[in-house]
């Protein structure tokens, strides 16, 4: 697990969950920034599902494999589906969903470092 990558995705995916709040707050849809901040972290995130393969072809092992691999599974879906119901609902509710992927994301990375170590 590289290390800084994960507080990169922490960082971004924690503003991006107060964004998020504070649009659905002000009863906003989502639109392309955010859009843009979501595939911001969906890059961090790829990028980390990168350096986990290449850590475990140099022989690095997680503590517990099968839950660092449904993390990381997990931790690349749930902001592409938190951005298609934003995107498909288009009300207040429909935003927040989006900002709590986000923070789901963010608890997941720390899961994810936790189960590495």
């Amino acid at each position: 697990m590289v290390r800084v990558i994960a507080v990169a995705v922490a960082v971004v995916t924690l503003v991006l969950a107060a964004w998020v709040f504070f649009l659905a707050w002000r009863n906003r849809p989502i639109g392309r920034a955010v859009l843009a901040a979501a595939g911001v972290a969906e890059a961090l995130l790829l990028a980390q599902v990168v350096g986990a393969i290449v850590l475990v072809a140099q022989g690095e092992r997680a503590a517990e494999p099968l839950t660092f691999t449904l993390y990381l599974v997990a931790s690349l879906v749930a902001l592409p589906i938190g951005a298609w119901w934003a995107l498909g609902e288009r009300s207040r509710s429909a935003t927040a969903v989006l900002g709590v992927a986000a923070l789901v994301v963010a608890i997941l990375v720390e899961r994810l470092a936790q189960t590495w170590s």
